[in-house]
């Protein structure tokens, strides 16, 4: 497909029965699923005060709402880092496990959303509660190819340049509907996203995020059997 921003990914016509995300544990998104959920993601930022050029941090965590925060944020045209060196004094939302929020010191502008079990402080977002009551329909923001996407402590990467990455990943590998593309290193190396979390949407194929059984046909990163490319080759 022609996507010039990552939004572009998961618009309207992106929405079908074919498998979108898969985990090692059986939980699984179709595309039509994803889509809408990522759209509805985005809503739930958005109401937590996120917009365009604003910082989001998400969890360097393999579970979906981690892919789908990245991509709700990335709707609104704002920044995603990933993990607690993304975090910073100037970070608008926090997207992370709730049993890992003690483990972060948000500040007091930081919008938090946990997801697994409900939080017992009122003030943060709940996952899954919150994103399933959201309106299902496409943020309005607009977003351009040089408007920053990704972001680490060396380096900020435009939706362009992940697209681009992503593309040339896609294309090596000959990705098409039902391939799978699993995730083996983690979501704080740029590479990773453009070729793990992006490429396959791209082409229509499947995210997988194994755990310790799963297989796919190809993979991100080194463990597995997969035919693997190094996220170093990738956008670093």
């Amino acid at each position: 497909m022609t996507a010039r921003t990552l939004g572009d990914a998961v618009s309207r016509d992106r929405r079908s029965d074919a498998p979108a995300l898969r985990t090692g544990a059986g939980r699984a998104y179709d595309y039509r699923r994803f889509c809408t959920t990522a759209w509805k993601t985005g809503n739930l930022l958005r109401n937590e005060g996120v917009r365009s050029g604003m910082a989001v941090a998400v969890a360097d965590d393999p579970a979906p709402e981690a892919v789908l925060g990245f991509y709700g944020a990335a709707l609104l045209g704002a920044t995603v880092g990933f993990g607690p060196g993304a975090l910073g004094d100037r970070t608008k939302a926090l997207v992370v496990p709730t049993a890992d929020l003690d483990g972060y010191d948000p500040g007091p502008r930081t919008r938090r959303v946990a997801y697994g079990a409900e939080p017992d402080d009122p003030s943060v977002a709940y996952f899954e509660r919150d994103v399933w009551s959201e309106n299902p329909t496409e943020p309005p923001d607009r977003v351009a190819p040089d408007d920053a996407l990704l972001r680490t402590p060396g380096a900020t990467y435009t939706h362009g340049e992940v697209l681009d990455a992503a593309r040339s990943v896609a294309d090596g590998w000959g990705l098409d509907t039902g391939d799978e593309v699993a995730v083996r290193s983690p979501f704080t190396r740029p590479g990773v996203v453009a070729a793990g979390l992006v490429a396959p949407v791209l082409a229509g194929a499947v995210v997988l995020l194994p755990g310790e059984d799963g297989t796919g046909d190809y993979a991100v990163g080194g463990g597995g059997p997969e035919p693997a490319v190094d996220p170093d080759d990738v956008l670093e």
